[in-house]
């Protein structure tokens, strides 16, 4: 199933650069930095496979990914920072949450906010969604920005310059993304039900 959904992935994105060029890998990154499942790994490859036959300027990639990732990932904070808290506030208890996660959310990305944007980048399904709770810990928007866009910049880069070296085998990161994507999820997960343990145990005892 989840090779299905990757394939129709991937011919999402190759069909929509072909047919809107630079535009489509901003609109794709736009998205990718979002919650919508469209992987970089699906999309920057491609694009620097059609630089490397000539049909796109590498440069002009790396600068179209960078706006998209950009403008995805302040739709996200700003969602997080202004329908986040509230969503907590009023239906937080159905989903163990309450206003004291907030503001260990807000002390979280007021001391690490930084480095875990940066790292967050490089790390699958974890880019799609961290923009959120950086937005609902009120991180501080120029931080938020310059890592960002340092960290998507350096990530997008080097997929499309994979896919640049690799020309016609560029699919082939899809399939090792694969490998680190399911054991991503499967460590989220694991690490859902741990805080809930700790949640519930927390309660039972005051």
């Amino acid at each position: 199933m989840l090779n299905d959904l990757l394939a129709y992935l991937g011919q999402f994105a190759i069909d929509t650069i072909s047919f809107l060029g630079y535009g489509g890998v901003t609109i794709l990154m736009m998205a990718e930095s979002m919650i919508l499942p469209i992987p970089s790994e699906l999309v920057m490859p491609f694009a620097g496979f059609l630089a490397g036959q000539g049909r796109f300027n590498f440069i002009i990639i790396i600068l179209a990914s960078s706006v998209g990732s950009i403008i995805g990932s302040l739709i996200s904070y700003y969602l997080g920072k202004y329908g986040g808290n509230t969503f907590v506030l009023k239906y937080g208890k159905f989903f163990l949450l309450d206003e004291s996660d907030l503001k260990k959310t807000e002390a979280w990305f007021g001391r690490q906010g930084s480095k875990t944007i940066f790292i967050g980048r490089f790390i699958p399904i974890i880019r799609h969604l961290i923009s959120i709770p950086a937005g609902m810990g009120q991180m501080n928007l120029k931080k938020f920005c310059l890592y960002t866009l340092i960290g998507a910049t350096i990530w997008n880069s080097f997929l499309a310059y994979l896919g640049y070296l690799l020309g016609e085998r560029w699919e082939m990161i899809k399939k090792y993304s694969e490998f680190i994507s399911i054991p991503v999820l499967i460590l989220i997960i694991i690490a859902f039900v741990w805080l809930v343990y700790r949640h519930i145990k927390h309660k039972t005892k005051t």
